[in-house]
């Protein structure tokens, strides 16, 4: 396909339906709704989170204050909801699942390897990194992609989040190493445009130019290495900075306005599914 072989696109082919607008929007919050609060025994509750391991519990318990319903308990056999759990008169640290939104510096990646260098979880209190399931980025940004990350340990949510099917936008700030044409808006939005190696096209994108080597991109997918591939297609433009701006309306710059920051979001968040 070719920038020049492609017609006139209207607007609108860029957007799902109102209807599939709304089976997004029940997916997600389906997927808030299977998380039940149950009765665990205290040692897997503790390990759950990340206090201790289950064969450092009673260990951990000797050392700290462990009251249930009001009541200390000296067992870690005791079983209790969340809930009702303190340590040393405090709460449990997001017994119900934690939902992260962080700025993600450049040059930190996605992964847990600890070979591939610094990685966004370090940034995280080390309890939570031991926490299961395990804290998961909401989808991928590259290496060298700095901006808006979401992390959870709700696999549903995760899995609802970055499904093209849901229509949840995100909004990608690209500058190039040479001038935009402006036919990558058409070419973006016609839902033709398909990837080298990739089988299917692309899902139809939003484009907005705002300088001669800088754009605005809305993708509701997540290829490898999309964006640059997208902007490849035109003689090879190469894309020396990309930064994501918003998730399903959720701004960088209301939240976590400096690398490296980040805040627990509720986990009903209502995230925007359709044209933010």
């Amino acid at each position: 396909m070719s920038a020049r072989a492609l017609g006139p696109t209207p607007r609108a082919r860029a957007w799902t339906s109102g209807r599939e607008r709304a089976r997004g929007r029940r997916a997600i919050a389906c997927a808030r709704d299977e998380r039940v609060e149950r009765v665990e025994r205290v040692d897997a509750l503790l390990s759950r989170l990340g206090y201790c391991t289950r064969s450092t519990a009673r260990a951990f318990a000797s050392r700290h204050e462990i009251v249930v319903d009001g009541t200390r308990v000296r067992g870690v056999d005791a079983k209790a909801r969340a809930s009702t759990l303190r340590v040393d008169g405090e709460a449990l640290d997001h017994p119900d699942g934690v939902l992260v939104a962080m700025h993600k510096p450049r040059g930190t990646v996605c992964s847990h390897d600890e070979r591939e260098g610094a990685n966004v979880y370090e940034l995280l209190p080390e309890r939570w990194r031991r926490r299961k399931p395990s804290i998961e980025t909401i989808g991928r940004l590259d290496k060298d992609t700095s901006g808006l990350l979401l992390l959870t340990d709700d696999g549903a949510l995760n899995h609802a989040l970055t499904s093209p099917k849901k229509d949840v936008g995100k909004w990608y700030r690209v500058r190039t190493d040479g001038p935009i044409p402006r036919a990558c808006v058409e070419v973006f939005a016609s839902g033709e445009l398909t990837l080298s190696g990739e089988e299917k096209s692309c899902k139809p994108a939003m484009c907005e130019i705002t300088g001669e080597r800088e754009a605005r991109l809305r993708l509701t997918e997540g290829k490898f290495h999309q964006v640059k591939r997208m902007f490849a297609f035109f003689d090879g433009l190469t894309v020396v900075e990309l930064h994501r701006e918003s998730f399903g309306g959720l701004k960088l710059e209301d939240v976590a306005p400096n690398p490296g920051d980040f805040v627990v979001l509720p986990t009903d968040y209502d995230f925007t599914v359709g044209e933010a």
